[in-house]
């Protein structure tokens, strides 16, 4: 209440001010020409007195009143012809009151559409204090997924042979509790058939398993889980996984873009702003977290007070087998679409190891779909490749690392 106080007596004041200073500009231009006509009746009169005084002659008297009288009609002339071009005084007033208007209405619209109308004012240390509770108290885990409403049900297109393995795997890895490969293929089929939480209550059980050597990407692996089962929010437990992601690799793509969004989450978009544009603006330009970041990082700067255009990512196209290649080839017998898929797949391969060299990504793509047509064997020699075509680039690396992971390549 207090501000609009302010600010309405302040827009008042500048409107009166305009106000008066409209009203005054007419009188101003009849001021000048009536007040020389009086200059000059004062003068006639004068004549008189000065003839009867005997300062002036009737001869000179004459002279004077006739150039006096002359200018007294240059005068009144002047006058007739400035209330001439002086708007009326009613449109004088409909203009003030027209200025008047839009400033008072202009300023409350343009408030309303870039402010916040009812909100208190909230201090720095008071918006930091806000920031860090909204932090500290927000939901676990297990409330999100709850609040999320996913309920993992078998995807209709999956073959049901895949699925049947999948019960023999849950089996086995009940079973077998203490086995590091099966809780690494549980976590990554569960992954695949979009069951989130089950993916990463393997992931957990597999870096329990792993212990001192399970590496940045498993905890990253394990946060992108967490943030998927619980349908984006970024939980205590995924800031955890990432925590332990960055102390091992402090230049992680993955896990430094889900910080960000754990920050604007918490109502702190100038630091989620700080960490997307340092990692948008460096590159490489088809990693995978620059699509998600191009799409929030404005609203982040604008959100900061920052008015910030991000640059123009020419986003290249992939090569090598996509979802809609596999949907077409699911329509073919099945000796024409493993022909079909592994075509495609030399084909990326061929690319990669010409002068062209290929991006991260294509590098991850074909890792991966080795993978799944189960030739690890060549899976492994272009992880091999990979880690000397991109030694010096450690975020590029960390990404096709991640795919070699899914692969089985590594561990």
């Amino acid at each position: 209440m207090g501000f609009w106080l302010v600010a309405g007596a302040l827009t008042l004041a500048v409107s009166g001010l305009l106000a008066m200073a409209l009203v005054r500009s007419r009188e101003a231009e009849n001021a000048t020409p009536n007040q020389d006509m009086r200059i000059y009746r004062d003068q006639l009169a004068e004549i008189d007195r000065d003839v009867a005084r005997g300062i002036l002659t009737a001869e000179e008297a004459g002279q004077v009143r006739v150039e006096v009288s002359r200018r007294l009609l240059d005068a009144d002339k002047t006058a007739d012809e400035m209330k001439s071009d002086v708007p009326p005084r009613y449109a004088t007033i409909a203009i003030t009151a027209t200025v008047c208007a839009v400033l008072i209405g202009g300023t409350a619209g343009l408030y309303i559409f870039i402010g916040a109308p009812g909100y208190p004012d909230l201090p720095l240390a008071e918006r930091l204090a806000l920031a860090e509770e909204i932090h500290r108290s927000r939901m676990s885990q297990a409330e999100a997924e709850v609040q999320s409403g996913r309920v993992w049900v078998a995807p209709d297109n999956v073959d049901p042979a895949l699925l049947h393995l999948m019960e023999r795997l849950r089996s086995t890895v009940a079973e077998r509790p203490d086995e590091v490969e099966g809780f690494r293929l549980l976590a990554q089929y569960e992954d695949l058939l979009g069951n989130y939480s089950a993916a990463h209550s393997a992931q957990s059980r597999l870096i329990e398993l792993k212990g001192d050597s399970a590496v940045a990407d498993d905890y990253a692996t394990l946060a992108q889980l967490l943030i998927l089962a619980a349908n984006g929010f970024v939980s205590p437990e995924a800031e955890t996984a990432l925590h332990m992601t960055l102390q091992m690799d402090p230049g992680h793509g993955p896990a430094r873009y889900y910080t960000g969004l754990m920050l604007a989450q918490s109502g702190r978009p100038d630091l989620a702003y700080g960490i997307w544009r340092v990692l948008l603006e460096r590159g490489p330009s088809d990693a995978p977290w620059i699509p998600p970041i191009m799409d929030h990082i404005e609203d982040a700067a604008q959100a900061a007070g920052i008015r910030y255009i991000p640059p123009t990512v020419a986003s290249r196209q992939l090569s090598g087998p996509t979802v809609e290649d596999i949907e077409a080839a699911e329509e073919m017998d099945e000796a024409d679409r493993q022909e079909m898929i592994r075509g495609m797949v030399d084909g990326l391969a061929e690319r990669i190891e010409s002068e062209e060299s290929g991006s991260p990504a294509e590098w991850s793509r074909l890792i991966r779909s080795l993978g799944v047509l189960g030739d690890t064997a060549r899976a492994s020699e272009f992880w091999s490749k990979a880690q000397s075509e991109f030694a010096n680039d450690p975020e590029a690396l960390a990404t096709i690392r991640a795919a070699a992971v899914g692969s089985g390549v590594v561990e």
